[in-house]
């Protein structure tokens, strides 16, 4: 058999002696586990780690979905837009990101969190503040697209980041938390419009204008930040103390393929295009991705059409998102802790279906109202669920990455025909937009049944190989077993379902 690329990274920093060779000063890795709390550590890292990630998503979601809130003071008129028009500018935006999802998490793999991640921060910054001064609606069009592109890189690039410091059970609850800033955003969002349409006339400007100005700016003073704030991998970490870094090393080993030294390689790509679980993971999120968009970029509409103007529309948008928020935390916390995933997506959307039926069955401001709330409250949970699942079990490292980048491309084809669904003349009810929705839930349910099965017969099949060979599962095993790591092809490698 040919020599493995994928050799475990050392657990020292270079130039630091090996552990075997060293003094008592340095004990080994399992001695130095035990003076180590475990539980102060995860605090540790996800102090460090989750806020600025999760502020640089709260960011790219609001600036992605502000134009809802534009829209609703006067972008379309300044700009003698019709209905159409707006919604093709949505639709560029999708079209951008899909197309440089998979070159951004391979430029990831290439360079280092620390530069990549921040760099995208402030193109999509610029490019929204931008936003605010275009003239015409070919520079609306222009600019959704690049915002599109500019923001591709962010989600799927975090979510493979993560991957690399945390367990595999503890990676979905980090996910989740940096996911729930789209609720956040959300419900700041709506805020923030009514705040800043106040200023209209400042300048000369519309509100509108103020809207896409001040977050973008905003958006550009933390890019520069997180050139600081943002660090690479664990070896390299400068917050860590050198026992730190050798514990973090020591468990991520028996967990998953964080600490193995592997280089890029084509070959791993094609793996993951061939892989038809990556592919199911991929419609997981498509059939999610309509409902989530079309309710985050068209709320405040959906809203405003039930009888409520602009100001209060902006306002009602912030109850349903603090119900996500909450819902997404919770649900995630169940699902770390029974390691379970399908069973939390399916009872999400089916939260989620419940509020799509009270939008098309009713027509009292109230009550349809209520749907938006039920609608938000079951979308988002699962979504997060849903973006963490290849996360946890895709391995090796460039194919994982890979594999979170296709997940976000294919799902966010069923954003890009969302964005046609709310057509101005289905107003007030949206038929149309509301039927796909619910359409899109029902289809994910059985997606994710499909994908639940398939996980399970594999984790059989996996089962009868290692009592055939006599191996462990892959917990305490991966590390120091003997022979080559086949990653999420090798019988010790259990997925979670």
């Amino acid at each position: 058999m040919a020599e493995s690329t994928e050799k475990r990274e050392p657990a020292l920093q270079s130039g630091e002696k090996d552990e075997k060779t060293t003094s008592p000063a340095s004990n080994s890795i399992a001695e130095t586990s035990f003076s180590i709390n475990e539980k102060a550590l995860l605090r540790k890292l996800d102090f460090r780690l989750l806020p600025p990630l999760t502020l640089l998503y709260l960011l790219s979601f609001l600036d992605r979905s502000n134009v809802g809130n534009a829209r609703l003071e006067g972008m379309a008129t300044d700009l003698k837009m019709t209905g159409d028009q707006y919604l093709n500018g949505l639709t560029l935006y999708f079209v951008g990101y899909v197309l440089f999802e998979v070159p951004c998490n391979i430029i990831l793999k290439k360079t280092t969190p620390r530069l990549w991640l921040p760099t995208l921060t402030l193109v999509w910054g610029i490019i929204s503040t931008l936003l605010g001064v275009v003239q015409n609606y070919s520079g609306y069009l222009g600019s959704r697209f690049f915002l599109g592109v500019a923001e591709s890189g962010l989600f799927p690039g975090v979510v493979f980041y993560l991957s690399m410091w945390y367990k595999r059970n503890e990676q979905h609850y980090r996910v989740a938390l940096f996911f729930s800033a789209a609720s956040l955003a959300g419900a700041f969002g709506g805020i923030l419009a009514w705040g800043i349409a106040h200023m209209k006339g400042v300048g000369g400007y519309n509100g509108w204008r103020w809207i896409f100005i001040l977050e973008g700016l905003l958006t550009v003073v933390v890019s520069a930040l997180a050139y600081f704030w943002v660090y690479n991998y664990p070896a390299t970490a400068e917050f860590l103390s050198r026992e730190e870094r050798e514990f973090i090393q020591f468990r991520l080993k028996n967990d998953n393929d964080a600490i193995r030294a592997e280089a890029f390689s084509w070959s791993a790509v094609r793996k993951a295009f061939k892989d038809p679980k990556v592919w199911l993971y991929g419609l997981t999120f498509h059939t999610m991705s309509l409902p989530l968009y079309t309710l985050s970029l068209f709320l405040p509409t959906i809203i405003n059409e039930l009888g409520y103007s602009a100001a209060e529309a902006q306002l009602l948008s912030v109850p349903p998102y603090a119900v996500a928020f909450v819902l997404t935390i919770a649900v995630a916390v169940l699902s770390e802790r029974t390691r379970r995933r399908a069973p939390f997506i399916i009872g999400s959307s089916a939260l989620a279906i419940i509020g799509y039926i009270i939008l098309l069955a009713q027509d009292r401001a109230g009550v349809s109202y209520l749907g938006t709330i039920f609608a938000a409250a079951g979308i988002y949970p699962a979504t997060a669920i849903v973006l963490s699942w290849p996360a946890n079990n895709v391995s090796g490292q460039t194919k994982r990455a890979i594999a979170n980048a296709m997940q976000i491309s294919i799902g966010n084809c069923g954003a890009v025909l969302g964005t046609q669904l709310y057509r101005t003349e289905t107003s007030p009810r949206f038929f149309l937009g509301h039927g796909f929705a619910l359409g899109y839930l029902v289809a994910n349910i059985a997606v994710v049944s499909v994908l639940w099965l398939v996980l399970h017969k594999n984790n059989q099949k996996k089962e009868a190989e290692r009592e055939r060979r006599g191996l462990g599962a892959l917990l305490g095993d991966i590390g120091d077993a003997e022979g080559e790591f086949q990653g999420d092809e090798d019988p010790r490698w259990v997925f979670q379902t």
